[in-house]
């Protein structure tokens, strides 16, 4: 008998098609997320789910369905799911690492230069009808090349961002909790520096790593007014890290330049504020979303749970010790 497992949300038909070879598959294409009571009704019954950043895998939910074995997230980041809780009841997690790396990287570039050269701002003015025709000062942005680029989090998108930076010619310095070996300074051409000295320094500030307690509200009043009134912020990783409320303020009272984001606090709520701001570029989380990316991120996750449920160790398991258990 084939294992039983629920999908939670649309994917694609080639992932549907891999995961029914080897399972009873119910599946949600409709794509309307399910509350917490809906999911744990469903999942009773369930040997594995293949779950998204939308779906909150706590305590209480599995302890509700006894017959879970894995999660397999649709993401790289994981704080949905309650590591700990899944550890403790033997049910392996996982996730989709390396497959959205690049195509990140490429958005969080693509929010710095947007912002840089107020790219929003410029066509909102152009779609009403403001613009009359060239002049000197219109639309003054800056410049991206040979600016100093302040990375906080080096790990593989980082690392990757840096690279594109070389192109541009650009000044890269980095804060991190680990840092990198000398030959991949070198090779990365970038230079570590204290928080501190690099929200200083830093042109461009980009946040990349992972949203945990000790990350939370990591940028907010203080560390934004340590920025240069001329910088711009990026946030292409997750929400809660930077603290939104002290952001807008920032932007609305000159404290930084700009801001690109791409996560916010609660979404997909955010602050309502951010919308009456002309100095910040709006995404909807969209940082990984290309169709070769989002179709190789969900044959991950099927990838991940087939191998946890027929006897195997999936590629990118979160947490080993789960199979101890």
């Amino acid at each position: 008998m084939k294992p039983k497992i629920l999908v939670t949300r649309e994917v694609f038909d080639e992932t549907l098609t891999f995961l029914g070879q080897h399972c009873e598959v119910e599946s949600n294409q409709q794509d309307a997320a399910f509350d917490p009571e809906t999911l744990a009704r469903k999942l009773v019954d369930k040997d594995g789910v293949v779950c998204c950043l939308t779906d909150r895998m706590d305590a209480k939910l599995l302890e509700r369905c006894l017959r879970l074995k894995v999660v397999a997230n649709i993401a790289v980041g994981y704080n949905n799911i309650d590591l700990a809780a899944c550890t403790a009841r033997g049910v392996m997690a996982t996730n989709t690492p390396e497959v959205l790396t690049d195509t990140t990287a490429d958005l969080a570039f693509a929010l710095m230069l947007a912002t840089a050269r107020r790219l929003t701002e410029a066509e909102a003015y152009i779609r009403a009808g403001q613009w009359h025709g060239w002049h000197l000062k219109q639309m003054l942005g800056v410049d991206v090349h040979h600016a100093t680029l302040g990375i906080i989090g080096m790990g593989r998108i980082g690392r990757v961002i840096a690279r594109r930076a070389q192109g541009f010619e650009m000044r890269v310095i980095y804060h991190d909790p680990v840092r990198l070996a000398a030959d991949i300074e070198q090779r990365l051409k970038a230079t570590y520096a204290s928080k501190d000295e690099l929200l200083a320094q830093a042109d461009f500030v980009i946040l990349q790593m992972p949203y945990m307690p000790q990350t939370h509200h990591l940028i907010g009043a203080a560390e934004l007014k340590k920025m240069k009134p001329s910088a711009i912020l990026i946030n292409s990783t997750r929400g809660g890290i930077v603290d939104d409320a002290a952001l807008v303020r920032a932007l609305q009272d000159g404290t930084i330049r700009a801001a690109g984001l791409d996560t916010f606090e609660g979404e997909p709520k955010f602050n309502p504020e951010f919308l009456e701001l002309k100095n910040v570029v709006l995404a909807p989380h969209v940082g990984s979303s290309t169709e070769a990316t989002r179709r190789a991120m969900a044959m991950t996750a099927a990838k991940n749970l087939v191998a946890a449920l027929t006897g195997g160790t999936p590629p990118n398991l979160l947490n080993p010790e789960a199979r101890k258990n």
